[in-house]
């Protein structure tokens, strides 16, 4: 059987022109970015290689030599062009033409951070930032054989190790971490557009448990004095975690050898030879840190000692660090806690590379794993309402993580 099906000529007309209409309504999706409508260009994106310069990559595109000479010099405190760095990315906005000229550069710095070179008209350059999002997040995790370990177990950023580390360095010792340790953290992560990950943010509080002992940490800044006050890590009764020492010279170190009078060894006939420091063993070329505030009355090289520093404190106190392939600073010097003084290295009497760090008490030599060491100034009490009031709650969020 045969079907015939007659259309009009009329109603073809009227089918066209409403397909006309509806074709008429519909318009492209504007790609914004960077503040541009990346519609209007024809966008190159690209890394920077070796070899690669700022003039050599905009000379390509059709840049003039005079404009390129004007944004190396006249905006070289807001983009210095010879701080390209190999790897990062970078974008050019060319015009459409058959000329391709470039008329827009962004460098990104990092995932937030990127500067703009307009070079349309009056050069324009700035520097910007991507829009940032902060989300809340919670982890857990049981120690098996290291923190770092037990991180990348849970999938959590490597950072997270350095700045649990870092908050705890004045009260856990992390070269004896024990299987059965275990923390729970509150903590936010960037995102930039709400979707991309740009990692992590601030750690807002902590519970460590280090051979069965609690230990909370949470960080507290007061809203109202932000000039006298600087944000810190407190614990649950309001005590600075922070003390004068840190534990380690050295991050992520192991102890070789500990401090021992009464110490033997075969090779002088089993003679009681006093170690009277902390051996920590660790890759030659390793950062050595100045475990706290003081002036440099020592950088040379001594016999056995080898290269090494020494540091007073204050009229109690002096540390020295022994065996570095090289000293960063010299005698007269003041260094704070935590800055680079040398390296991990070999020199003097050592059968393998590490720091001895010894420790003065009143001129006497002493084990600082066994000294009871001053805290730094608790949090003042006008601000321990605040505090409390704050405080309380991230507790309880904290002891409600499962593992």
């Amino acid at each position: 059987m045969l079907w015939l099906f007659f259309v009009s000529c009329e109603d073809t007309k009227d089918d066209l022109e409403t397909l006309t209409e509806i074709e008429e309504e519909v318009t492209p999706v504007l790609l914004e970015e960077y503040g541009y409508t990346l519609n209007d260009y024809n966008v190159v994106r690209d890394t920077i290689r070796n070899g690669d310069t700022f003039g050599a990559i905009l000379d390509a595109h059709g840049v003039s030599q005079n404009k390129i000479f004007e944004v190396a010099t006249v905006f070289k405190d807001s983009f210095d062009v010879r701080k390209l760095v190999v790897g990062k990315p970078y974008v050019l906005l060319n015009s459409k033409d058959s000329l391709q000229q470039t008329e827009v550069f962004i460098y990104e710095k990092n995932r937030v951070d990127y500067a703009v070179i307009d070079l349309r008209d009056s050069i324009a350059v700035y520097n910007e930032k991507k829009p940032v999002s902060f989300v809340e997040k919670e982890a857990s995790g049981i120690i098996t054989s290291s923190l770092s370990q037990t991180m990348s177990d849970n999938n959590l950023s490597p950072y997270m190790t350095e700045r649990l580390a870092n908050i705890y360095a004045w009260t856990i010792n992390f070269f004896a971490l024990q299987t059965g340790d275990n923390f729970r953290v509150i903590y936010t992560e960037k995102y930039i557009n709400d979707t991309i990950p740009a990692g992590l943010d601030e750690i807002k509080a902590v519970y460590f448990e280090h051979r069965g002992k609690p230990l909370y940490a949470f960080n507290y800044v007061p809203e109202v004095d932000t000039t006298n006050v600087v944000a810190d890590f407190y614990d649950e009764e309001a005590n600075n975690l922070r003390r004068s020492f840190l534990k380690a010279p050295v991050k992520f170190s192991r102890i070789s050898s500990r401090y021992n009078l009464k110490r033997r060894i075969a090779y002088y006939g089993y003679k009681v030879r006093p170690h009277k420091g902390t051996d920590f063993a660790a890759p030659i070329g390793t950062e050595i840190l100045a475990t706290a505030d003081g002036v440099v009355t020592e950088s040379t090289r001594r016999g056995g000692n080898g290269k090494f520093v020494k540091i007073k404190h204050n009229s109690t106190y002096e540390t020295q660090y022994l065996h570095m392939k090289a000293q960063k600073v010299k005698a007269g010097e003041f260094v704070r806690q935590g800055d680079v003084i040398g390296w991990i290295g070999m020199t003097g009497n050592t059968g393998g590379p590490h720091v001895c760090y010894r420790f003065w008490k009143n001129g006497k030599q002493v084990d600082p794993f066994k000294e009871d060491l001053p805290a730094s100034k608790p949090l003042d009490e006008i601000y321990h309402e605040d505090y409390f009031s704050k405080m309380s709650d991230l507790k309880e969020q904290l002891d409600c993580i499962r593992y």
